[in-house]
C-alpha cells in the first residue's frame, strides 16, 4: 500500500520530469543543438557571444583578492578528486560486478562542456572544466552510493535526509520490519534490471 511520503516522492520524480522539459525549452531559446555529443550554436549566436569576451587582464583586475587568493586552495582539491575518482570507479569495477549492480555510466554524469562557450576567456573555461569535473565525480559517486545502499539497506531514515539520492525514493520505511523483508531482494533485483545510468 502507497503511503502519503510515497505520494510525495511520486510527485517529486514528475516535477523532475517537468524539469527536463523545459530544459529543452531552454535549449531552443538559446538556440543550441547537440550533434554527437557536442554543442553547435547557430553562426550569429557564436557571433555575439565573442563580444562579450572578457579579456584576461580585465578579469584579473575585476576579481576580488579573496579569490585569488584561495584560487590555489580551491585547486589543490584536484588531488583528492582525481583519487576518489579512481577508488570509486576500481570500488564500481569489482563490487558491483561481484553483487551483480548494473555499473553507473561515468560519462552521464561528468560533463565538460562550458569551455566551448565563446564568451568565456581562457581562466573561465578552465574554471568551468574543474567545476564540471568536481560536480560530475560526487554526483558520479552519489550514484554508485545510492545503488550501494539500495543493495545493502534500503531503508530510509528516522529524521529527514536533505537532498536524498534517487533510489531513497523508494527504500522502505523506517520500522517497517515485514516491508524490509519483503522488498529487500526485489529492490535487490532492480538493480541488476537497471542499465547503465544515462541521466542523473
Amino acid at each position: 500500500m502507497a503511503s502519503r511520503i510515497d505520494d510525495l516522492l511520486e510527485h517529486i520524480a514528475r516535477l523532475e520530469r517537468d524539469v527536463e522539459a523545459e530544459l529543452n525549452r531552454v535549449r531552443a531559446q538559446w538556440r543550441y543543438r547537440i550533434e554527437a555529443g557536442r554543442v553547435r550554436f547557430e553562426r550569429e549566436v557564436r557571433l555575439a557571444h565573442q563580444r562579450f569576451k572578457q579579456s584576461i587582464p580585465r578579469f584579473l583586475r575585476e576579481s576580488s583578492v579573496a579569490s585569488l587568493l584561495t584560487a590555489p586552495l580551491i585547486y589543490s582539491l584536484i588531488v583528492p578528486i582525481a583519487l576518489l575518482d579512481a577508488w570509486i570507479s576500481l570500488y564500481q569495477a569489482v563490487c558491483f560486478r561481484a553483487y551483480g549492480i548494473a555499473r553507473v555510466r561515468r560519462s552521464a554524469f561528468v560533463v565538460i562542456d562550458r569551455h566551448h562557450l565563446a564568451y568565456l576567456n581562457s581562466i573561465e573555461k578552465l574554471n568551468c572544466m574543474y567545476c564540471g569535473y568536481a560536480n560530475g565525480v560526487f554526483a558520479y559517486v552519489r550514484e554508485i552510493a545510492g545503488r550501494t545502499e539500495q543493495y545493502w539497506c534500503p531503508i530510509r531514515h528516522a529524521s529527514r535526509v536533505h537532498g536524498p539520492h534517487r533510489h531513497y525514493r523508494q527504500f522502505v520505511d523506517y520500522g517497517d520490519a515485514e516491508g524490509y523483508r519483503r522488498r529487500l531482494i526485489p529492490l535487490r533485483l532492480e538493480l541488476r534490471d537497471r542499465r547503465p545510468v544515462d541521466e542523473p
